[in-house]
Order: structure tokens, then sequence, then C-alpha cells
């Protein structure tokens, strides 16, 4: 059983927390944490046994503490990224994994020479259908993959208020893209390889807090195909990817459901379960902390993601195409 501590207890803190206390054959166990307003979360942590610690420097100094999950504001993770892993901790950080290229190398750099896990809270990887369509990208059923498609949109920033950290636009830059928009990328990324340029809009339509609410992207993937990309952060809740290919396309309606059409014959309509993907996730860190299987997000893809990011706030910026480095 991994002992992990929690560092941010807002509400997608207990969200993984939730998904794993107290549930058999997960192989992680929460039993201390750290929060910004402990005032606020200690008659939870008290609920689900977890000590709270006055700050990540006493998570660090718990003898128990083999494991840092981090749930804090975005600016913070490569820092505490790097401090978990110089205390010989285990880390598993939500996204976004830093705003900065430079920042998310030099984590990795330090969980590397520490020889500790490092694992991205990108959860929709752990969907089964977007296995289904990694499964028959590999086998060549939609031919050439020619053009990919993403939204992922919600309507989370309208609660974004002035003092929220999310509500800061150097924490949230391009407005929705930290909470929800670099969900997609990963996925994209996942999908059809990496991304190597990107042209961005992105303006407020409707939000008042100074938070840009849609958020566009035309891009090219280094492998060829062309990708589109949007976020809005005041808007009805969506999930939906595309593959265009030279024999067929697939699409991903919501979550659970897939669909695929063929140039030629009968097409189908498939319905999955519905998927922990949270408690997912952390089984699979606790996993690869254990010596079992790799956490199936190469870091290598997670500096990539970040690099994507950064380069859209550039393009975003300048108005014309920009190079992803």
């Amino acid at each position: 059983m991994l002992e992990a501590a929690l560092v941010g207890m807002g509400r997608w803190g207990q969200t993984l927390v939730n998904s794993v206390q107290g549930r058999n054959g997960t192989g992680l166990r929460f039993v201390a944490g750290a929060t910004r307003s402990p005032d606020k979360a200690r008659g939870w942590a008290a609920e689900k046994g977890i000590d709270l610690l006055p700050d990540l420097d006493a998570v660090l100094a718990d003898p128990r503490v083999k494991a840092v999950v981090l749930a804090t504001p975005h600016r913070q993770h490569a820092g505490q990224v790097v401090a978990a892993a110089r205390a010989g901790r285990h880390v598993f950080v939500e996204k976004p994994f830093a705003l900065s290229k430079a920042e998310a190398e030099a984590a990795v750099a330090a969980c590397r020479e520490a020889g500790v896990v490092l694992a991205l809270g990108h959860n929709r990887r752990f969907l089964p259908a977007i296995a289904e369509m990694k499964r028959l990208l590999a086998e060549g059923a939609l031919g050439t993959l020619m053009h990919v498609e993403g939204q992922i949109s919600g309507a989370g920033a309208e609660g974004w208020k002035p003092g929220m950290w999310r509500a800061d636009p150097h924490e949230s830059p391009l407005g929705g893209m930290g909470a929800m928009g670099i969900h997609m990328i990963d996925a994209l990324i996942n999908l059809a390889g990496p991304i190597e340029q990107v042209s961005v809009l992105s303006q407020a339509r409707v939000l008042e807090n100074g938070l840009d609410d849609t958020t566009a992207m035309l891009c090219r993937f280094r492998a060829g195909p062309t990708g589109l990309f949007a976020t809005l952060a005041s808007a009805p809740r969506v999930w939906r990817v595309g593959l265009f290919g030279s024999q067929g396309r697939l699409e991903q309606r919501d979550a659970e459901t897939l669909v695929f059409h063929p140039r030629e014959g009968e097409g189908w309509e498939r319905r999955f379960e519905r998927a922990d993907i949270e408690r997912a996730e952390l089984e699979a860190f606790a996993a690869a902390v254990a010596g079992g299987p790799a956490y199936p997000l190469p870091l290598e893809e997670a500096v990539h993601g970040v690099s994507v990011f950064e380069t859209m706030i550039h393009a975003a910026a300048s108005g014309g195409p920009v190079r992803v480095p």
C-alpha cells in the first residue's frame, strides 16, 4: 500500500481522495495532507483519516509519506514537484503540469535524478473510448489520418470570482485552457502525436471577470495531419473528439460514446461503461511506484503538452502561426 499525502484540498483534491480512500484494490492510501485553508478542510480530512499538516515542508518531513499528490495552483506545480523529488517522494501532479516548457523539463530532470515516479493527471487517457480509438488507429482502420478535431467546454469559469486563484489571468492564461483545454490537447497528442505549429484566437465573449471564455486553435501535427481545437469556459458541457482518415472517421461524441463511419460498408456506434478515471489514474500511479507497468503518459509527452500550451499563449498574443519548440 502506497502511503501518500495530498497537497491542495480544494474541490479537485477532495475528488482525487474520494476516488480511492477506503476502497479495496487501489494500492494507495492518503495519510496526511496540507492546504492553504485548513479550517475549510478540517472536517473532511478527519472523516477521511488524513492528518492535516502545516505545509509542503511538513508533508515532506513526515516519514510515513512515500508519495505526494499535488492539486495546487498551476504556477506552484513545477517547484513543488522538484521539492518532492529532492525529498525522495514519488509525485502525482495535476494538470497543467507547468506553464512553461523550461519548468516542466526541470521538474522531469529532478524526478529522474532522484529515481522517483512522476505521473501527470490527465485522466482522459483512462477513458475506454480513447483506448479504442488508439487501437483502431494503430490497426489502420482509418487509412491515412488526415485531420483531427477536439472540443472541451463547460461553464466552470462563471464561478471564478475576483480573489480566487483560478480568476488570476496569470494562473489561467487563455481562459479555460488550464482547467479544461489542456485535457484535450493531451488527448490529441495521445492520438495523433506531437504538434509542430499552432495559430490561436482567444477572446472574452460573455465573461466579465478578466478571463477569456473562447479559445480556438488551428494546428499541424508533426506526422502531417491538420487539427482544430476549441475550449469554451462559459458554455454547455462538451467533450468531443473526431479523427478523419482516408478510409473512415471516428467520433467520440461524449466520454462514453464512440461512432465509426468507414468509407465503405456499415458503421457502428458503441456505448462504453462509465469509468472512474480518477481512481484509474491513481491506481496506475501506485502500480508504477510498486514496479509494475510504467504510468501510461510518457514524460516526453507531458513536457510537449506544456510546450504546446506555452506556444498557444504566444500565438494568441502574436496573431500569427508559431512553431512549437
